[in-house]
């Protein structure tokens, strides 16, 4: 059990950083290229980590599995989606990540060609 004055060991695990310190005060655009089902993975030649911030290494940590959902990386992140959006972008234009769009949702089929089909499957087979 901890006291009130020491914190207990997952606060002091994760610090509070602001999210504006993060992503250097910026906001996302009205274009935003990230859904929360975009799937991102790590380039295989992507530049030197060196001068990374520890937030964009800790994300091209995660991505280096395989893909993983914007939803995802935010979870277990646990930055605000905004900000994890904002992050993506910054390594996705710099050549360290690879996304990969939600593909669209199917086109709605008339009612009346499902109807059909259905009648057909019922008169073949009973």
């Amino acid at each position: 059990m901890t006291t009130p004055d020491e914190p207990d060991q997952e606060q002091a695990a994760t610090p509070l950083v602001p999210a504006y310190v993060i992503t250097n005060g910026r906001s996302l655009l009205d274009d935003d290229e990230f859904s929360l089902i975009t799937l991102v993975t790590t380039a295989q030649n992507s530049p030197s980590t060196q001068y990374l911030d520890p937030e964009k290494r800790r994300l091209l940590e995660l991505c280096s599995g395989g893909h993983l959902s914007v939803a995802e990386i935010a979870g277990h992140t646990q930055f605000p989606v905004g900000v994890v959006k904002i992050l993506l972008s910054d390594l996705t234009q710099t050549g360290y990540l690879i996304t990969r769009a939600p593909i669209p949702a199917a086109k709605l089929v008339d009612r009346n060609i499902l109807e059909e089909v259905l009648h057909g499957l019922q008169a073949r087979f009973g």
